[in-house]
């Protein structure tokens, strides 16, 4: 496998700087500068590279040969790859063109960085994708990729963006098509002035990479290397990295590489009726996970799946200057059998040796996975600079709701200790704590549906409910190590998720931004605001000397630095509660929000909160 350097991508997807020769030789041997995908020659000439193992020939066919099969066209075998030459190309033009295998299976190239949809593009606006190509609808079926030798001339306003405090971050996530009316990567750019506001310096967006049709969370993906066209061009995508990246905003790229799904070259390459065949070098013939399967199941044990999970990770990084990657569902990086939780030695591994392969191209590359397997697992990715996922939702919505003291499985529902790493036995503060994802419950909508109500307390009542989220905000972010906000979980966001596909999950929510303009949604908003400024200006919300009482309805944390105590507390009783809450000194406080001061006599004190009331005590 000479030729295959996955990780070498300066002169994929036409971005070469330095034109590269081809043999100028009859014979079939592939030049070992030419990588896998299609490779920018000069002005006028294209080089397709496909890997394709057991395959006997591949001809390249589209509009540059009016889609007919030749010996013309007809691709160099070389081993286990086939690859040819083009030229006579006019630099100011696209082309759309196939590889035909064995005469039967029609594929676009798996690295193409376009592709031309034969169902879906003709449902994107042109205001959100202008001069789309159409597609060859009389000419070929299947997805076709769309080639130029043009070069892309973006021109960066910021050229290395770095991230200096990673384990400080808070994050966005964002699904595009629900965020903007607009629905498009530059409805989400023109919402920055209000995301810096709010104070996040991480935006995660869920998968935009190509996926199946064009209405869909993401999470179906088919091209890896291509931009999806239903939220905008190329260039709209990186103007929004870029204007991210001037104003301080780090951009993580939500990535799917457990699975893909049925419309992706690698699949088409090598099934039978819809079944993955032996001979397929990516993919299981069928998924170990005996819980959780989605399309068709990556082999991450094959040199060949590795290669392609490099190169992958490599190119975002460098052609859209990508900060990192949130992977999804990472427990399913394994060929062991069963449903993923238990510790495994062969994950670890696996995605070890991914994590590491990342950062030889980017060295403070966030990586976050979704990983929600057993702790101990979970330590050593962690203490690897891996961060992970910390799913917060059902216990903290309990709380919220005022059923937090109630039992489930021998542990109080509201009981939020996990949000903690050191309570998790971590070194590093590398948990990403969460209490609403884009797989959640909103917690307000809950509060509105199943609030408890008790001598005319009601959390089913907007505002107050809207309080008591604003007390699970001051408590979760005031607990050390990076967060994560779900999009408009900062204006209470209320409609529901859906418990399946069929009951809405996947589909189109609606889009208030007129929220901001509600006085309690408004307050919710300017208490995540707050003390989103507090964790980024105060080093004491960074600090490893803290204490935490999380477990039953009054919850507190004692949060200490050399110069500074800063004690957290709320009430998600739905009735006036009273605790020794143990300030670590006594003295003068002041309370952030009120601007109240107490006097504390000893280094524990008796403090009683109203239901749903939160306070933040500084020492004066």
């Amino acid at each position: 496998m000479k030729h295959f350097f996955p990780l070498l991508l300066s002169c994929l997807f036409f971005t070469c700087q330095e034109p590269a020769e081809l043999p100028d030789n009859p014979a079939s041997k592939l030049s070992a500068n030419l990588r896998d995908g299609i490779t920018r020659i000069s002005d006028d000439s294209l080089a397709f590279v496909l890997f394709a193992p057991k395959k006997q020939s591949v001809h390249l066919i589209g509009d540059f040969n009016n889609w007919t099969i030749s010996d013309t066209h007809k691709m160099n075998k070389d081993g286990d790859r086939f690859w040819i030459k083009i030229g006579n190309l006019d630099a100011s033009k696209e082309y759309t063109c196939q590889y035909l295998i064995d005469n039967s299976i029609r594929i676009a190239d798996p690295y193409a960085n376009k592709i031309s949809d034969p169902w879906n593009d003709n449902t994107i606006s042109p205001t959100i994708y202008p001069g789309l190509l159409p597609y060859p609808t009389a000419k070929t079926t299947e997805i076709a990729m769309v080639v130029s030798t043009n070069t892309d001339n973006y021109n960066w306003k910021i050229d290395n963006h770095t991230i200096t405090h990673p384990e400080n971050l808070i994050i966005y996530e964002i699904l595009i098509r629900d965020f903007t009316e607009q629905r498009s990567i530059k409805g989400v750019q023109e919402k920055l002035p209000y995301l810096k506001a709010l104070g996040v310096n991480a935006i995660e967006l869920m998968p935009f990479n190509e996926f199946e049709a064009n209405d869909s969370w993401g999470y179906n993906p088919s091209f890896y290397f291509a931009p999806d066209k239903a939220y905008g061009t190329s260039a709209d995508y990186k103007a929004f990295i870029d204007e991210c990246h001037a104003n301080g905003i780090a951009v993580i790229m939500d990535m799917v590489l457990n699975h893909s799904y049925g419309q992706s070259p690698l699949v088409r390459m090598y099934q039978n009726n819809g079944t993955i065949t032996a001979d397929n070098p990516w993919y299981n013939i069928t998924s170990p996970n005996t819980s959780y399967s989605w399309g068709y199941d990556f082999n991450h044990e094959s040199k060949y799946t590795q290669q392609f999970v490099d190169s992958v990770c490599a190119y975002w990084i460098k052609e859209y200057k990508i900060d990192g990657y949130r992977f999804d569902f990472t427990k399913g990086f394994t060929n062991k059998s069963g449903d993923g939780q238990a510790y495994d030695e062969s994950r670890i591994n696996i995605l070890k040796r991914m994590t590491d392969e990342i950062r030889k191209r980017k060295k403070d590359a966030i990586l976050i996975f979704e990983h929600l397997a057993d702790n101990s697992e979970e330590k050593v990715l962690a203490e690897h600079g891996i961060f992970l996922w910390g799913n917060l939702n059902y216990n903290m919505n309990e709380a919220t709701m005022g059923w937090g003291e109630e039992l489930n499985n021998g542990s109080l529902k509201g009981n939020l200790s996990w949000a903690s790493y050191k309570q998790r036995g971590w070194t590093d503060p590398h948990l990403v704590a969460y209490m609403e994802s884009h797989d959640e419950e909103r917690l307000m909508y809950k509060n509105e549906q199943w609030g408890k109500e008790q001598n005319g307390y009601s959390v089913k009542q907007i505002p107050t409910g809207l309080q008591r989220t604003a007390a699970a905000a001051v408590i979760l972010l005031s607990i050390p190590g990076p967060k994560m906000i779900w999009q408009f979980g900062e204006l209470g966001y209320d409609y529901k998720l859906g418990s399946s596909m069929e009951d809405g999950r996947l589909e189109k929510k609606p889009i208030r931004w007129d929220y901001y303009n509600d006085p309690d949604r408004k307050a919710l908003y300017d208490v995540f605001a707050q003390m989103i400024d507090l964790r980024k200006n105060n080093p004491v919300f960074s600090t490893s000397d803290y204490t935490i009482d999380l477990t039953h309805n009054f919850k507190y944390i004692v949060l200490k630095s050399s110069n500074e105590t800063v004690v957290a507390m709320a009430n998600f009783d739905v009735i006036p509660a009273s605790k020794n809450v143990n300030f670590s000194q006594a003295g003068n406080w002041k309370e952030y929000f009120s601007n109240a001061e107490i006097t504390i006599n000893a280094e524990t004190e008796n403090i009683t909160l109203q239901a749903g009331e939160y306070r933040l005590y500084f020492k004066e």
